[in-house]
C-alpha cells in the first residue's frame, strides 16, 4: 500500500493547527517550500514548518523548489523536518551532492526531484545517497495544475534504475494527483503520493486519503 502526503499548501492557513488534525490518519505531512527564485511563486518557510512540528507527530515531509538548498538545509531539519527532498536542477552538481549528504549526516532522509523536462537518467549518479526520488507530475511553483500524461513512464523508469542499483528508496508523486492519477502512478511503481487540493476539498478526507492509498 503506497503512503499519501497531503500537501500543506493546499489547507485552510487561518485554522492551519486544525488542518493538520484533520488528515492524522495520512503517512507523511508534505510541504513545498518555494522562493521565487528557482520556481516564479513564494510559498512559507521555518515559521511554518516549525509551528506544524509542534502539532503533530507525522513524519514531515519538505520538498525545497529553492536555488542553492545546501544553504538551508540544517536549518529545515532544526525546525522539524524529516525527509529534505531538493531539485537536481537546483544547484551544481557537488553541491547537490553535498546537500545529499549533509542531510543523511544529520540523521534525516535524503531526497532528489525532478522537473518533468529532466530525464530521469540523470538521477544515476546520486542513488547511493537517496531515500526518495520526488517526480514532479506538473511544472513545478503552482498548485491545481493537470497532470502530465508522461509522469508513470517516468515512474516505471525511476523504479527500474532503482532495482538495477539495488538500492532501497521511495518514488515519490507530485502534482495532480487524484483518484484515476493515483491509481496511474501506483501501477507504475510510485510508493508516495503527494495530493492537495484531491484531500483538502474532501468533504470526508480521512476517507479519501484511504482511497488515494488504493
Amino acid at each position: 500500500m503506497v503512503k499519501i502526503a497531503p500537501s500543506i499548501l493546499a489547507a485552510d492557513f487561518t485554522k492551519l493547527g486544525r488542518e493538520v488534525e484533520s488528515i492524522r490518519s495520512a503517512d507523511l505531512l508534505h510541504f513545498d517550500v518555494m522562493d521565487g527564485v528557482f520556481v516564479p511563486n513564494i510559498s512559507f518557510g521555518f515559521p511554518v514548518i516549525r509551528a506544524v512540528r509542534a502539532v503533530t507527530a507525522l513524519p514531515l515531509d519538505v520538498h525545497l523548489m529553492i536555488t542553492r538548498p545546501i544553504r538551508y538545509v540544517e536549518r529545515f531539519i532544526e525546525r522539524g523536518a524529516d525527509i529534505v527532498t531538493l531539485h537536481l536542477e537546483a544547484d551544481e552538481p557537488n553541491r547537490v551532492r553535498e546537500a545529499l549528504v549533509r542531510i543523511r549526516a544529520l540523521g534525516k532522509k535524503a531526497g532528489l526531484s525532478l522537473k518533468p523536462a529532466t530525464p530521469v537518467s540523470a538521477l544515476e549518479p546520486y542513488l547511493e545517497l537517496l531515500d526518495n526520488i520526488l517526480i514532479m507530475a506538473v511544472e513545478p511553483g503552482f498548485g491545481g495544475q493537470s497532470f502530465l500524461p508522461e509522469t508513470p513512464d517516468r515512474v516505471a523508469r525511476a523504479a527500474a534504475l532503482i532495482r538495477r542499483a539495488g538500492t532501497a528508496c521511495d518514488i515519490e508523486v507530485d502534482g495532480g494527483v487524484n483518484r484515476r492519477t493515483a491509481a496511474l502512478c501506483r501501477d507504475a511503481g510510485a510508493t508516495v503520493l503527494v495530493a492537495g487540493s484531491d484531500v483538502f476539498r474532501a468533504d470526508d478526507r480521512a476517507a479519501e486519503i484511504q482511497l488515494l492509498r488504493g
